[in-house]
């Protein structure tokens, strides 16, 4: 095999390092930078693998993996393949521009690779390798393209230490040497200039391998003929047959002949605010695909609520003083507030602690009970003596018996993330009142999953491979099923959850697993007396189901198996979209600690809603962790927001105000016009068809694809110019500009699902019918001659960077620590009331009345903290209740005539008192 390249060209350390781990013999040949070693490309790529007979690879990567396959090296693993898409489509065109800064000569930020870097050293926490802790192509490409940037600039990695080990430990294989000797001639990063220099920009890279029969990657601006012919039909004539939008006349129902389509969210759970990872994990993530369906005209119903019952609610009430009723209630009004505020649609919202529920879920466990398919068992419980009570997964802690984890819950370690049973931790605790709980014997009735096993596997089967399933979705699931399924338990022995409705077990009630995705059904049921047209339908209805990873064994296991158990014809999950995790900066939101935003707390940041939409869309979780960076945030506010869409839709429209009195003038359109039309055309389908399979992250890049051709459009063309001149040229500024509005139209319409409030702005600075919200594969003329918009204004501002320097810091946990800090301080400084005189016998400065009344509020408010200790409630409330006590007890030293500093008396309260 001959590899192709010019000198220093770092594309090739991925070739030779790959051919070296293999041990592939690689014959390197070097070639001028321009010459044309593809003869049917239009533009020169290097390196090039000539595999003999005519076959050439020509990406990068696809080279790399082409060459560790021949040495049974490659990894055939979904990450591998996000890992290598993102070192080409946002690593590569971030690098390139700074490469080419480095060594032409012209100022380097640094600053523009942050985002990229960040994500890169939290992605390496604790890890040797990118991918399950082995050498791939994606630590091969990833650190190629690394290389001469920090070999140039020595102390780019600095500031990631996680990046630099990587750097550092791949760099001194002798593989990687052998690459760098190779491709460097052993004379340093300055090798690198010449190649560097003589490289393009990266625009839009390749992700896949091609061979040279096929089209050029990077090309995506050649249109063909035909694309051009249907796009300028459907400019041209295409109104008049686009259908208008459907009207959604609730209570929304099948209908026959239409598309029905079912859309859940995993329901949030009531005891607790959800963060910006809560949100993009489920209810957002179903919102846009709801907006999308409602676009296309599909017959839709977005149904969501809380999750009610079980222990969490039982635990949060406890730690708040409140009745679990109480705390639902308190809850419920948060989350919809919080959703309201972040513009979630839905089609009815509402929660799990109603007669609907109690209803369908006892019908669903007769049917079950009455076809043979629960099972009892004697379970192992611990049980509180002190507290009389056998204690739910929830109300136990301890060490984990895998990982050590010191505070592991009953039922799953969040450290390890595995499922454990309660009386399998090491040394348990009761979280009410800390004792240790003792083994006790409780019967159980148990949903037998081995039973339904079979209809199981079939029904996933079919699904999976009909239906769109994320990679992740299919990975659990059969993992689950492959282990061999296990009868699993659906009663607990609490008094906050739905009745067990058989003799011998009324005393318990359903298990929250078994109970809360029947709440889907339920709150339908709450939502339309019809609900069965929706659950008991599936000829007739698609059902997609929206979460997070860690839901999917619940929604593709334990309730399918439950509805199919049931035998009642329910609708079943045909498309079941999970998203991985987002985590915040550096590491996870944490409400105890401070760290992270939470749905409440962005309204207060003075960041729009749409802003956190649009931010939590572009970086969602689709097939990997994502990382929330206040850093990137700027950056694609400012970038892809302010100068690119924003900028494009409002110098168009100005320049219409301007220059024609904000009137769509005469339209004529050239080839270039044409070929921008079949252009836009081409992303528009493109965002169908990703839409269409939920791929929403990357469904958003065409839109902004879309504003960027539309800024070259104007930029190329120069109406500012044109207008000046004759009417010849003044009719081809007003087609430019004409054009431009339209297209502005389109966009209004596609960021409907993402950012509704800028859709609607937008809509109402062209002054659009409602008309245009219908996508279909066609661009058509909305807006025609003589249409007159309304005023147009800047869409966007730009994020101060000192503001969001003061936002990180307090979403950081930092804030926290320092008003803790200010806490103490204020408890010290606090001033003491007006003594009364001493009776006689008491010593002086003694207020015998207020000693009283304050020994039995520190009593009481010493109680109040050791409550919320041992629920372990949130931090902040824990400390505004200390911070209370101190008062109290500072108070109480004061009456009695002692210092409220003196280290004896300080000691004295915290035995009376108890710990603290």
């Amino acid at each position: 095999m001959i590899l192709l390249t010019d000198k220093g060209n770092q594309h090739s350390l991925k070739a030779i390092v790959a051919a070296t781990l293999a041990g592939v013999a690689l014959d390197v040949t070097i070639v001028d930078s321009t010459d044309q070693v593809v003869p049917h490309l239009r533009k020169n790529r290097l390196p090039v693998l000539d595999l003999g007979g005519g076959v050439l690879i020509f990406s990068s990567n696809s080279i790399c993996r082409y060459l560790l396959a021949q040495g049974g090296l490659d990894t055939d693993d979904i990450q591998v393949e996000e890992w290598l898409e993102w070192e080409a489509t946002q690593l590569q065109p971030i690098l390139g521009p700074f490469m080419a800064s480095v060594f032409g000569g012209s100022k380097v930020d640094s600053e523009i690779l942050k985002p990229l870097l960040t994500y890169l050293n939290t992605s390496l926490q604790g890890k040797e390798y990118l991918v399950k802790n082995k050498l791939c192509a994606a630590d091969i490409s990833i650190w190629a393209a690394l290389y001469p940037a920090q070999v140039s600039k020595p102390d780019l990695l600095s500031a990631y230490p996680n990046v630099a080990s990587w750097v550092q430990n791949l760099g001194a294989q002798s593989a990687f040497q052998r690459g760098v000797s190779t491709v460097t001639n052993d004379k340093g990063a300055g090798s690198f200039k010449v190649s560097v220099l003589a490289q393009p920009i990266v625009q839009r890279p390749s992700t896949d391998a091609r061979s040279a029969k096929e089209e050029e990657p990077g090309t995506a601006e050649v249109v063909t003929a035909d694309e051009i012919k249907y796009a300028k039909e459907a400019w041209l004539h295409g109104r008049t047959t686009m259908p208008s939008p459907r009207q959604r006349n609730h209570p929304l129902l099948p209908e026959k002949g239409l598309h029905n389509v079912l859309i859940t969210s995993a329901l949030p759970y009531v005891n607790n605010v959800p963060h910006l990872g809560n949100i993009i994990g489920c209810v957002l993530s179903a919102d846009v695909f709801s907006r999308f369906c409602r676009l296309r005209n599909y017959n839709s119903l977005y149904i969501c609520g809380t999750d009610e019952y079980g222990t969490a609610t039982e635990t949060k009430a406890l730690a708040e003083g409140l009745t679990p009723q109480q705390i639902c209630d308190k809850y419920y009004r948060i989350h919809k507030d919080i959703y309201d505020w972040f513009s979630i649609d839905f089609d009815y919202f509402g929660r799990t602690t109603t007669k609907q529920q109690t209803e369908i879920a006892q019908d669903i466990f007769l049917r079950l009970h009455e076809r043979k398919f629960l099972v009892k068992d004697t379970v192992e419980q611990l049980l509180c003596e002190k507290c009389s009570r056998f204690l739910a997964d929830r109300f136990v802690e301890g060490i984990c018996p895998l990982c050590n984890y010191p505070d592991a819950r009953g039922d799953q370690c969040d450290k390890c993330g595995k499922l454990i049973n309660a009386t399998e931790l090491k040394n348990p605790r009761c979280k009410v009142c800390s004792s240790s709980p003792v083994i006790k014997t409780s019967e159980h009735l148990f949903l037998d999953l081995p039973k339904l096993e079979p209809q199981l596997q079939k029904f996933f089967n079919k699904s999976s491979s009909e239906g769109d399933w994320t990679s992740n979705a299919k990975l659990i699931t059969s993992s689950w099923i492959r282990d061999g399924l296990k009868p699993r338990c659906i009663t607990r022995d609490l008094k906050w959850g739905t009745p067990v409705p058989l003799d011998g077990f009324r005393d318990k009630v359903f298990y929250v697993w078994f109970d809360a995705p029947i709440g889907y059904p339920s709150i339908t049921a709450n939502y339309t007396d019809k609900w069965e047209k929706w659950w008991k339908n599936p000829q007739e209805v698609q059902m997609y189901n929206f979460m997070a990873k860690d839901n999917v064994p619940f929604h593709s296991v334990v309730f399918p198996c439950t509805l199919l158990g049931a035998e009642d014809n329910y609708t079943l999950v045909n498309h079941l979209v999970a998203t991985e995790y987002l985590n915040y900066e550096d590491g996870k939101f944490s409400k105890s600690r401070g760290v992270g935003v939470f749905g409440d707390m962005a309204k207060d940041t003075g960041i729009p809603s749409d802003i956190w939409r649009f931010y939590l869309l572009y970086v969602r979780p689709e097939t990997m962790d994502s990382t929330f960076s206040w850093t990137d945030l700027v950056l694609k506010n400012n970038s892809e927001l302010l100068n690119n869409l924003g900028n494009f839709i409002n110098r168009g429209l100005t320049f219409l105000e301007k220059n024609f009195g904000s009137v769509l003038p005469k339209m004529i359109l050239e080839s270039e016009d044409e070929q921008l039309l079949a252009l836009v055309t081409r992303e528009l389908k493109n965002y169908k068809e990703l839409l269409e399979k939920s791929k929403i992250r990357d469904a958003l890049r065409h839109i902004l694809n879309i504003s960027r051709l539309g800024n070259q459009h104007i930029q190329a063309s120069q109406p500012w110019v044109l207008v000046k001149g004759g009417e010849k040229e003044r009719i081809r500024a007003g087609t430019v500009i004409g054009l431009c509005a339209n297209i502005s139209c389109l966009l209004s319409t596609m960021l409907l699902p993402y950012m509704p409030v800028t859709s609607s702005t937008i809509q109402q600075q062209l002054n659009a019918s409602s008309e245009c919200n219908v996508i279909t594969d066609k661009f058509v003329c909305c807006l025609e001659t003589g249409h007159k918009i309304g005023t147009p204004k800047p869409l966007f501002e730009k994020l101060d960077q000192a503001h969001i320097e003061q936002l990180k810091k307090k979403f950081g946990g930092q804030q926290q620590q320092q008003q803790q800090q200010n806490d103490s301080k204020d408890v010290k400084a606090e001033p003491v009331k007006a003594q009364t005189p001493n009776k006689p016998g008491q010593p002086q400065g003694v207020d015998a009345e207020a000693v009283k009344r304050l020994t039995d509020e520190v009593t009481k408010q010493g109680d109040a903290v050791r409550k919320l200790k041992t629920a372990k409630a949130e931090k902040s409330a824990i400390d505004a209740e200390v911070k209370k006590l101190l008062s109290l007890k500072q108070q109480l030293a004061a009456a009695s005539g002692q210092s409220a500093t003196t280290p004896d008396s300080s000691k004295g309260k915290k035995k009376k008192g108890g710990k603290k």
